[in-house]
This record gives C-alpha cells, sequence and structure tokens, in this order.
C-alpha cells in the first residue's frame, strides 16, 4: 500500500530571489538546515548558501561568488564545501570568504556549469549540467580530499542531479544517478580508488510522464529512494516519491500543494519528529501561473514513519 501524505509550507522566502530555485536541504548538527538557492532569478549569475531555523523560522543567507550546485558542510564549524560555476571551493560563513580547492571543472566543453552532487567518505562525487539542457556533453566527477585529486567518472549527462552511493551485498559501491532529462534513475558499478563507473542499469523510469525526477536521497535503511519531481507543467501539487531500490515500486507519496516544480528531498529531525523536508520553485513560470502557485519556492515538510534520519556525513578538510 502505498502511503500518501499532504506536505505543509515550512518557510517561505522573503524575496524573489530566494523563491527562484531552492535546493540541496542538509542537516546541521545544530539543528538548523542548510541550503542553496542555486540561482538569484533567470538573468542572474549568482545564488547563496542559506541556513534556516526550522523553529524560529529565521533564515540567514550568505552570497556566493556564483551559482552553486550544492553546498555541503565540512569539519571546519561554519565552513561549507560547495560547487560554484566550475570550481569546487570552501566557503566560510564566518567571514564569507571563498577559498578554490580545485577550478576549471568542465574545461573540456563549453556552457556547463557545476550542479548536484553527494559526499561518500572523503569522496565527492558530482556532475554538472549544460545550460542549454539540450547536449550530453556535461561531466560527471569524482573529487578524492585525500589526495586532492578530481577525476571524470563520465562525460555524457545533460542535467547531472540526484545521487547516492549504497554499499552492495558483495562490498562493492554502486552509485545511484539522475540525468534528468533522460527521466531514468540508474545504477552502475563505482570505483572509488580507480576512480571509475561502470555500465548503467535503470533502476526507475518515468519516460511515460511529463515530471523530471531531480534531486535525491536514499532513505535510513538503505532499501529506498526518494525522488523530488519537477513538473513543467501546471499541476495543483508538485510531488516527491519514494521508490524500492530492488523493485522500483513506489512505496509512498508526498504532495506540495500550489507548488509544482519541487527539486530537492531531505530527512530532517524538527522539534524530536523525522520530516521529510522539500524544497521548490519558481523557475520557469510565468507571472499568472506563479498566481495559480502561491506557494512555488516555498521550503515544505511532511510527516513519516522513519524514527531516524539518513546518513548526512561532512567533509572532513
Amino acid at each position: 500500500m502505498t502511503i500518501m501524505t499532504e506536505c505543509q509550507v515550512l518557510f517561505r522566502p522573503d524575496s524573489d530571489a530566494l523563491r527562484f530555485l531552492p535546493e540541496g536541504p542538509y542537516s546541521l548538527n545544530d539543528g538548523r538546515i542548510s541550503w542553496v538557492a542555486i540561482q538569484h532569478g533567470g538573468d542572474s549569475g549568482a545564488g547563496s548558501i542559506n541556513i534556516l531555523d526550522p523553529v524560529a523560522g529565521s533564515n540567514e543567507c550568505f552570497d556566493l561568488p556564483g551559482r552553486p550546485g550544492f553546498a555541503f558542510p565540512t569539519s571546519q564549524p561554519g565552513v561549507f564545501v560547495a560547487g560554484v560555476e566550475r570550481s569546487l571551493g570552501l566557503f566560510d560563513t564566518n567571514t564569507n570568504a571563498w577559498t578554490e580547492l580545485c577550478g576549471g571543472v568542465d574545461s573540456a566543453v563549453e556552457n556547463t556549469i557545476i550542479n548536484d552532487g553527494v559526499i561518500y567518505g572523503d569522496n565527492l562525487i558530482f556532475g554538472c549540467k549544460d545550460l542549454k539542457f539540450e547536449t550530453k556533453k556535461a561531466g560527471l566527477y569524482l573529487w578524492r580530499q585525500h589526495d586532492r585529486s578530481l577525476i571524470q567518472l563520465r562525460d555524457d549527462q545533460i542535467c547531472s542531479n540526484g545521487k547516492a552511493v549504497v554499499q552492495q551485498e558483495d562490498g562493492n559501491l554502486a552509485l545511484i544517478d539522475i540525468d534528468s532529462p533522460s527521466k531514468t534513475i540508474t545504477r552502475s558499478s563505482l570505483d572509488l580508488a580507480s576512480g571509475t563507473v561502470g555500465e548503467p542499469s535503470s533502476v526507475v523510469d518515468v519516460t511515460s510522464e511529463q515530471i523530471f525526477p531531480d534531486g535525491m536521497i536514499i532513505t535510513p535503511d538503505g532499501r529506498s529512494l526518494i525522488v523530488a519531481f519537477y513538473d513543467p507543467a501546471d499541476p495543483e501539487c508538485g510531488v516527491a516519491r519514494q521508490y524500492g531500490l530492488d523493485s522500483g515500486a513506489v512505496e509512498a507519496v508526498w504532495t506540495c500543494p500550489g507548488s509544482p516544480r519541487v527539486t530537492c528531498p531531505q530527512l530532517v529531525t524538527i522539534e524530536g519528529r523525522v520530516h521529510l523536508l522539500l524544497t521548490t520553485a519558481v523557475e520557469h513560470m510565468e507571472p499568472e501561473q506563479q498566481q495559480r502557485h502561491p506557494n512555488a519556492g516555498c521550503l515544505f515538510v511532511g510527516s513519516t514513519t522513519f524514527d531516524a534520519v539518513s546518513d548526512q556525513p561532512v567533509l572532513t578538510v
């Protein structure tokens, strides 16, 4: 039986810039939640890291030197590792200082920037996106923090989005990956030592639907995926779904009333209970669409049956 849950607005950003394209929610160790504003408007070349206090409803915004694809906390308090434009670096929210770790990402092609990523151990796996959303040229990368190595895993993605790394029964790793325009979620072998991935196989296929898979997390038991879906059309509600990793079956559905473009999921603890937090976007909405969808760009929360959140590691720096 599929569990159905209607989400509620947790936080309504106070500006058009912050409502345009929120993504990447992540639990911080003090109970707050970080998230990124990918782009401060359709013509903007900048974005930000945001830190939300879900109980007080207050939000701090830290402007970045470009458009971020992701930002994750590190072992240094207040310091995030972020992918911004074509650079990987550290941003210190205490001083607003940006320190580049690696530049020139995806330099073999034009018109791509860094998009979504995931931490696994002392590694970052992240991808890029074609800004025109049309050509299979964007890279998928492994950043190994221990030897400061950037390794290209793939060079044929259009808009690289949600990712998860799972350990299989044989002890080997697998990368669960989304390239949004393909409308599929794939699994491939992952070897961190050699910096290689195998041929992908399909886990979830939504090619018959108009929605696009966007952000993704793995559930605490490692058996299911929670996927946010970006709907370019005009439904009353946006949606996130939980799929069995082995079966591909839908196990749970969360809806976001008045906000069809759901971008990223994350499990968070608020006042002792585990909730699903979903970011949503205004991106590509005409003014009349925004009037029909008054909650577009808000952060939502919905109830869950989980008693713990998924692993949300920090990068040791």
